[in-house]
């Protein structure tokens, strides 16, 4: 059975890593959260007091930055588990910036494309079937409305403790998808051969069982 490469794009908050952590659960396939990858560089800008918007700067230091993820989805930031830590609302503004740099997309890009090499895997992220992987056998555009992936970003952070502005979140959604839909490089759209799955009416298992399905359509 060809364990194949599954592209999982759409906008923040619609719920892709939730999703693909259950299908390569399922499967058996590695998980790639390119999405941590690119907070952990956000992360690293902020701890060391960098500049957000001093892309020479963030760009020389690249190469101090090493990124490892264990097989129960644990983050590492240069052998530190920062698999909470970068999930604030702050560090999903600073990732916005820091993606549109190319020289963080080119480094964590080669990463990425290295991971995948060996097939069965599956990742998640803006640019996966566009930019990362345009040659996956499955590509999937997750979408939400703005309303659905506002509650559902309030309610993960009520969960970890964290404090939560639903109002507030809601304008961080809206503005990091205009910052994903209009960077000047790998934008945040459909790739032409990904199938939209609209999660905003739709439980977890429906979105599992309708992914299982176009896999199974494939071949497998």
């Amino acid at each position: 059975m060809e364990r194949i490469a599954i592209a999982i794009d759409g906008p923040s908050a619609a719920g892709k890593s939730t999703i693909a952590k259950l299908i390569a659960k399922q499967l058996n396939y590695a998980y790639i959260d390119t999405g941590a990858m690119y907070r952990c560089v956000a992360y690293y800008v902020k701890t060391n007091g960098i500049d957000i918007q001093n892309e020479d700067l963030i760009t020389s230091i690249l190469t101090n930055i090493h990124i490892h993820i264990d097989q129960n989805n644990n983050v590492f930031l240069n052998d530190q588990n920062v698999s909470g830590l970068i999930r604030s609302d702050e560090i999903s503004m600073m990732t916005s910036k820091v993606s549109s740099y190319q020289a963080v997309r080119t480094f964590l890009v080669e990463q990425q494309r290295l991971m995948a090499l060996s097939g069965g895997v599956i990742l998640d992220g803006r640019d996966i079937g566009t930019v990362v992987l345009p040659n996956a056998q499955l590509k999937i555009y997750q979408q939400a409305s703005v309303k659905t992936r506002a509650m559902r970003r309030y309610k993960e952070n009520l969960e970890r403790g964290m404090e939560a502005d639903l109002e507030a979140i809601t304008k961080d959604i809206e503005q990091r998808d205009y910052q994903d839909m209009n960077r000047a490089i790998s934008p945040l759209k459909k790739a032409e051969d990904a199938i939209e799955i609209d999660t905003s009416t739709m439980s977890l298992q429906e979105v599992v069982d309708e992914i299982m399905n176009l896999v199974k359509k494939v071949g497998l």
